[in-house]
């Protein structure tokens, strides 16, 4: 397929990188009104353009991945809507446009494709059918912590989408972590929220949340999230009647508790896996690669998506709740 990635910053290359080591023939071509950023490209033998339209103009394309800043999305996803384009769209953490892409998508018979990386988690689907196979009530107790300015190190955290406090960091965790607690745990019933800001980060919205989820399945959750930990965490636990799991965000970290020997055992769900080291460890290539190759393979029809904009809509108005924009709390 010929590819047109829209943003090549630090996931539009991210993409563009993963793709061309598929090996599986495709070409890309980009656009980011960067000159900068397209010369980078060229360099990597990717055509590229400063405008969309321009690269509508001289190519026709099969599908295109949305990588640019989240309160772009919209209007670029409907751009390449209209011009007959199966889109992958980046987290969009706002509601902006929803209705009408979800219609549009649905008028032209076209692919609408949201990125959902944890779904993807070989641990976060083990996670899942344990929970779901064990049949009773699961409560969990989740960190996922980030310093803010060690997001992205190569660039001040006021200067991208994480400053801005619409789709700011905390807001950017919960959008990348409900989608796999929803479909583990089921959907969320009530939610009780304390924030606070407890740091000296120059952003307009709390940086330290603590959430309590209450989900229609009978499991409960402890959620922290936040900007200001030092060391990138992501630690959770799961524990009920019979089940203990235990998780650290990474593929070396997954434990069960054997109830017989007293012993936490390894639980091995990847033969190999990619990190990138700019990253965390808890950042695994393997589950970018899953999702585009679920992307291709929807646009095919061959596979149905394993997020939707339609649940994540859902997911929007949860985290509206929790940062206090919309209705208290749901009974």
């Amino acid at each position: 397929m010929k590819l047109l990635i829209v943003g090549l910053g630090s996931m539009g290359k991210r993409r563009a990188r993963l793709i061309l080591g598929l090996k599986a023939g495709h070409t890309i071509a980009g656009v980011d009104n960067s000159a900068g950023r397209c010369e980078e490209a060229r360099a990597l033998g990717i055509q590229a353009f400063t405008s969309l339209p321009d690269a509508l103009e001289a190519e026709k394309f099969d599908a295109a991945f949305v990588c640019t800043a989240p309160l772009t999305h919209a209007i670029i996803i409907d751009e390449l809507l209209n011009a007959g384009l199966p889109v992958f769209s980046e987290l969009n953490l706002v509601e902006d446009g929803y209705e009408g892409l979800i219609t549009k998508a649905k008028e032209k018979g076209l692919t609408l494709f949201l990125s959902s990386t944890m779904l993807y988690r070989a641990e976060t689907d083990y996670i899942a059918q344990q929970v779901q196979a064990f049949k009773k009530p699961v409560n969990y107790i989740y960190h996922v912590g980030q310093y803010l300015p060690d997001w992205h190190p190569w660039e001040n955290y006021k200067n991208f989408f994480v400053g801005d406090a619409r789709t700011g960091g905390v807001r950017e965790i919960l959008g990348i972590d409900l989608p796999w607690l929803i479909s583990a745990f089921g959907p969320v019933k009530s939610a009780h929220v304390e924030k606070d800001k407890i740091s000296n980060l120059e952003v307009d919205y709390p940086d330290s949340y603590f959430i309590t989820l209450r989900h229609t399945s009978g499991n409960k959750g402890f959620l922290a999230v936040d900007v200001v930990s030092p060391k990138a965490v992501r630690n959770f636990e799961a524990f009920g009647e019979g089940l203990h799991l235990f998780w650290e965000g990474n593929p070396r970290s997954l434990y069960t508790y054997n109830a017989t020997t007293k012993e936490k055992e390894l639980v091995n769900t990847y033969s190999e896996f990619e990190h990138d080291p700019r990253y965390s460890d808890n950042i695994v290539e393997n589950a970018y690669v899953d999702e585009i190759l679920n992307f291709f393979a929807v646009v095919q029809g061959a596979a149905v998506p394993k997020w939707s904009f339609e649940q994540d809509l859902e997911v929007i108005h949860l985290m509206e709740q929790i940062e206090g924009r919309g209705p208290e709390e749901t009974k």
